[in-house]
């Protein structure tokens, strides 16, 4: 066994893989420590010196990794996320820039590729997104028109709130969330208007509960179906391990015979 095969056994170990979590779990204490400034004036120089740590074993781990998949490593998404997120850290101004450094905490993002659970859940998540594309576009001129009509008809006597399209689409938007709907908005537009509740209710009853309710099952179809085509692929695989040994064993049977 060479030393290239042994590195990916052991990477794709439970021991190694749990080993990350934690230490992406240690790191983003310490980047929330750094926010506090009694803790960074008792205790700065070591917590930066337990971030650089982090680091490097994020580091270690992705030549590793390289070494031991060569240019396979490229070939997961996941990979290359864990990549991009570890060289942000390395760019030498991200020890200057504030917004650079604000952006290590991107590292916490690891546990979703490090954890199968929540890579499962990324995955049924993107797999909805050209589902949600459909949807959105219905949400939108779902949007367009409800603003057009408040405009025309509330702008007179509510400018701030439905007095260009822009401002009708953010009131309609809060008043989708359920956010101060009633007592924030469409009450006192009632004040003015008695009959505007005919416009308000058929448009809550058609985003909030309607279209919001058919993204989210969406998302949870992907989910599902992203669960069972891993559990069939662990299925193949198993399928095939059992069936090498048995090839195996046959063949040193024949050859006992």
């Amino acid at each position: 066994m060479t030393l290239r095969h042994k590195t990916s056994l052991f990477i794709d170990g439970p021991f190694f893989r749990n080993f990350i979590i934690g230490v992406i779990i240690f790191n983003a204490i310490i980047l929330g420590l750094e926010t506090s400034d009694r803790v960074m004036a008792q205790w700065g120089s070591v917590i930066y010196a337990l971030d650089t740590l982090c680091l490097v074993i994020f580091v270690i781990e992705i030549v590793a990794k390289l070494f031991a998949y060569r240019l396979r490593f490229f070939a997961s998404g996941w990979n290359i996320f864990d990549f991009v997120i570890v060289g942000i850290a390395l760019i030498p101004a991200a020890q200057t820039l504030s917004v650079l450094r604000a952006l290590r905490i991107l590292r916490v993002l690891r546990v979703v590729s490090a954890a199968p659970r929540l890579r499962r859940v990324v995955e049924g998540f993107i797999t909805a997104l050209p589902g949600m594309g459909s949807v959105f576009l219905l949400m939108a001129l779902i949007f367009y028109i409800g603003s057009v009509i408040s405009t025309k008809l509330f702008s007179d006597a509510f400018p701030d709130w439905f007095g260009t399209l822009g401002l009708s689409a953010y009131s309609l938007f809060q008043i989708m969330t359920l956010e101060s709907w009633s007592m924030g908005i469409v009450r006192p537009v009632m004040e003015v208007y008695p009959y505007a509740w005919v416009f308000f209710v058929p448009f809550i009853l058609l985003t909030t509960f309607a279209v919001v309710n058919l993204l989210v099952g969406l998302i949870v179809n992907s989910m599902q179906d992203a669960h069972h085509e891993e559990a069939d692929a662990a299925t193949d695989t198993y399928r095939d391990e059992v069936l090498k040994r048995l090839d195996a064993i046959e063949r040193r049977l024949s050859d006992k015979g």
